[in-house]
């Protein structure tokens, strides 16, 4: 097969840009009573006949608007877009949208960042919220894990960028993603595809709608299940690993008694199968920076088992070598109630909604094929609840508001085990006699259980004050008042009975699992209120273009550090206060042909929360917490420009630059390779971990009229997307072994179909090039860097249908 340069694909992605077409990628149905009905039409509502590119309509400020018309910083992507790119996780979302960075080493460790921040990518904590608000038909998620099934029958997908605090929450201080399902019709409708392809790839998703009773009752089912055989082969259990099993339905009923009143009930439920993480070994250093051996480092350990062979560093033979079980399942579920009463001039909204999520993990803990860590998971058991009523204006005045209160209710039932092998005395501790090792650790497992509840009430506003036809001001303001506690309980539960051993064994082993896994047994709890909001003055100075200044102060819930914390380290989190200024345009050219929208920010947090790996002082043992630092700063700079020159062709290009860097942290955990420096480095100045400077992306969609099939009007139609990121560092310490190096993704699709939707069917790829790229590395104090690894080029076939 021929291969092709970086610069080569780079040449190859811009010239299908140019000449290979579609409707615009970020372009959404219009909004109006029948949004289907809108999304039909030749020309959009609103649209003049020379306009190509559809309205967009958002619900950014609970209220239906233009995107346009919104002085924020925003993208949207419509149904049609996630068609074009076949997009149907958030971690592929990610590739269209260059703020928004996805990490996950599982579901319940996955951070979400926008414009650098949001979540630390090194550690998750179940006393810990994300920075990034995540909603569903205005209900919001509270466990990150929960974002990580197949997104089902969508409408769009809003990704707002920096704080949303006023309307949106107290966790929205770098963004928040608001999705929005397809809404019931009451004329029949049914849309459904079937997809197929390598590693045992298959799809199915489909979705029904009608009315039950006429202009009375309407329902729509939706559902999918998507199915891929393991990218990961497992040489020591000779299985494949990282494979994929996602089962989604979600059912909504839409009543409306009146023309003023209609009530909305959806229920939904997922569950997802991985058998993963299985990590691969991709570096090895067995010396400090200075040329000082590494004690006790991952060779040594590895030479004292005769059977054992070093492993092969070849992370893109895509092997690993784990003996122990390990998957990553979970369920989640959940129903809602939302009720819209159109009152004159205003709309009662109440949104009332309860969700489970059940997460089931099983680890491999030492990655090698030796029974070293047997078992190291932390299983979750979510509740929540939430209330939200909200009044909004709704009539053409000068002054619009929007007023509500909210109550979130959530619990985290956490169960963790960690337990040990025959190999674990002789690898962690070879100057221990095997006799005391063996004894403390051959078998031993220690369990965990914690608790973090949090009760949260807020009330909120926003007023939009017209002056004239061209400058609004817009100010808003929240006040959250959160009660959170929860305790950690850490036990001793398998092992050898240390009593049947001699005294001074006995306490040698006690004293080595409490070096391990100490008995532990605490609780705490904290009171806060928080205040965020913004201001914002907008200027529409022509028809199609508007700038605006915002400044807003954000407020990131504080934490309970549910874990075995070190003498002197306080359970409570401080929460995080958030400073952002932000100067936007947003414009159209060319009778609408052309969106062009540029975005520059500055952003400050206080008590950044993040993770802290640090070495217990004389053991070989290392600790995770969560911690304050005293301030960060993201600042830069987002464009977005499309450009739709006929109803068959449209372009789109994104660029987004964060200098996303620690202010002052000077004491921070030190990095693997520099210890023999001390345990504690000054970062101040370095930037944060999971954050690209530098990312853009592309992409375009053509289509050609093909004759007639059938008294149908045929179709030839193809996309294509490209997406950069520069290199990034994916540990706490800034370890130079944990640099990502920078890579670009290409995808792309071909097909054909009929204008009515009756018939479609495309061949596509994804990582079209087969790039091979890392999503983290992770490098141990052993020396040994793992990873995760990106996706292989995959390929297949979609067949599509719309009645």
């Amino acid at each position: 097969m021929t291969k092709f340069s970086p610069d080569d694909r780079l040449k190859l992605l811009l010239g299908a840009a140019l000449l290979v077409p579609a409707t615009p990628a970020f372009a959404a149905e219009t909004a109006a009573d029948d949004a289907s009905a809108a999304a039909e039409a030749a020309v959009p509502v609103g649209i003049d006949d020379g306009d190509y590119a559809n309205e967009i309509i958002v619900s950014a400020r609970r209220r239906d608007e233009s995107a346009q018309d919104v002085p924020i910083a925003l993208s949207v992507i419509g149904s049609e877009a996630l068609e074009a790119t076949g997009n149907y996780t958030l971690t592929q979302v990610q590739q269209i949208v260059p703020s928004l960075q996805v990490f996950s080493f599982n579901p319940r460790n996955t951070n979400i960042n926008i414009r650098g921040l949001g979540s630390n990518v090194a550690l998750t904590n179940d006393g810990l919220e994300n920075g990034v608000g995540f909603y569903i038909d205005n209900v919001y998620y509270g466990r990150v894990g929960q974002t990580q099934f197949d997104l089902v029958d969508l409408q769009q997908i809003e990704v707002l960028r920096g704080p949303q605090g006023t309307l949106f929450g107290k966790n929205t201080t770098s963004g928040a993603i608001n999705i929005s399902s397809r809404r019931p019709s009451f004329d029949p409708e049914f849309s459904g595809e079937a997809s197929v392809g390598d590693y045992g790839y298959y799809q199915l998703r489909g979705s029904a709608s009608g009315g039950l009773i006429d202009d009375l009752l309407a329902v729509r089912l939706s559902g999918s299940v998507t199915e891929r055989r393991g990218l990961l082969y497992n040489t020591t259990q000779n299985e494949r690993a990282q494979d994929y099993s996602n089962w989604s339905v979600r059912g909504q009923l839409l009543f409306t008694p009146s023309a003023d009143l209609e009530v909305k009930i959806i229920g939904d439920f997922s569950r997802q199968k991985q058998n993963h993480v299985l990590n691969v070994f991709a570096g090895y250093f067995g010396t400090y920076d200075n040329g000082v051996v590494i004690p006790n480092n991952f060779a040594a350990r590895a030479a004292r088992f005769p059977t054992y062979s070093f492993p092969t560093i070849d992370p893109f033979a895509r092997r690993g070598e784990a003996n122990s079980h390990y998957q990553s399942n979970m369920d989640g579920y959940g129903v809602s109630g939302q009720v819209d009463w159109d009152i004159g001039a205003a709309k009662l909204t109440s949104i009332t909604a309860y969700r489970w999520w059940d997460w089931n993990p099983s680890n491999d803990g030492d990655s090698t094929s030796l029974p070293v860590i047997t078992k190291a998971q932390q299983a979750n058991r979510q509740r929540q609840f939430s209330q939200e009523v909200r009044l909004a204006s709704d009539s053409d005045g000068p002054i619009n508001y929007v007023v509500g209160a909210y109550y979130f209710w959530q619990v985290i039932r956490g169960k963790g085990a960690t337990a040990y092998g025959p190999a674990a005395g002789l690898w962690n501790l070879p100057t221990v006699p095997v006799a005391v090792s063996n004894a403390a650790l051959n078998g031993f497992e220690a369990n965990s259980t914690s608790d973090p509840r949090t009760r949260s009430y807020a009330l909120f506003g926003q007023l939009d004050w017209k002056f004239t036809d061209q400058l609004t001001l817009t100010a808003g303001l929240r006040f959250t008042h959160e009660k959170k506690d929860g305790s950690f309980n850490q036990f001793h539960v398998a092992g050898i009975d240390l009593s049947t051993l001699p005294a001074a064994t006995a306490a040698a082993a006690l004293a080595i699992r409490n070096q391990f896994n100490p008995l532990t047994s605490y609780s705490t709890a904290f009171t806060d209120n928080s205040l965020s909001g913004l201001a914002t003055l907008s200027w529409q100075f022509s028809d199609d273009a508007l700038a605006y200044a915002t400044f807003s102060r954000g407020n990131k819930s504080g934490g309970l550090n549910l874990t075995a914390l070190p003498a002197g380290i306080d359970p409570d989190v401080a929460p995080e206060k958030v400073d952002s200024y932000e100067l936007g345009v947003k414009s159209q050219w060319l009778d609408r042909r052309v969106t062009l929208n540029v975005a520059g920010f500055w952003t400050e947090i206080s008590d950044y929360q993040t993770a802290i790996i640090e070495q217990v002082p004389n053991t070989v043992n290392f600790r995770q917490y969560i911690a304050n630092i005293p301030k960060v700063r993201s600042r830069g700079f987002e464009s977005d420009l499309t450009f739709a020159p006929s109803k068959r062709a449209s372009f789109y290009a994104s660029v987004a630059y964060a200098d996303t860097t620690y202010s002052d942290y000077p004491n921070a955990p030190q990095a693997p390779e520099r210890l023999y420096l001390g345990s504690i480095q000054d970062l101040t100045g370095k930037q944060l971990p999971g954050v690209p400077k530098f990312t853009y992306t592309l992409g375009g969609d053509v289509s050609a009229p093909l004759g007639n099939l059938g008294g149908r009007d045929l179709s030839l139609y193809a996309h294509a997307d490209y997406s950069h990121r520069s290199t990034f560092n994916t540990s706490s310490s800034d370890s130079r072994y944990a640099d990502v190096p920078a890579y670009g993704i290409a995808n792309a699709r071909i097909g054909f179909k009929t204008d009515d939707g009756l018939l479609d069917v495309s061949i596509w790829a994804r990582n079209l090039f087969d790039k091979d790229y890392f999503q983290t590395l992770s490098p141990a104090v052993t020396g040994l860097v793992t990873a995760l690894i990106g996706e292989p080029r995959t390929i297949g076939a979609t067949l599509r249908t719309k009645l």
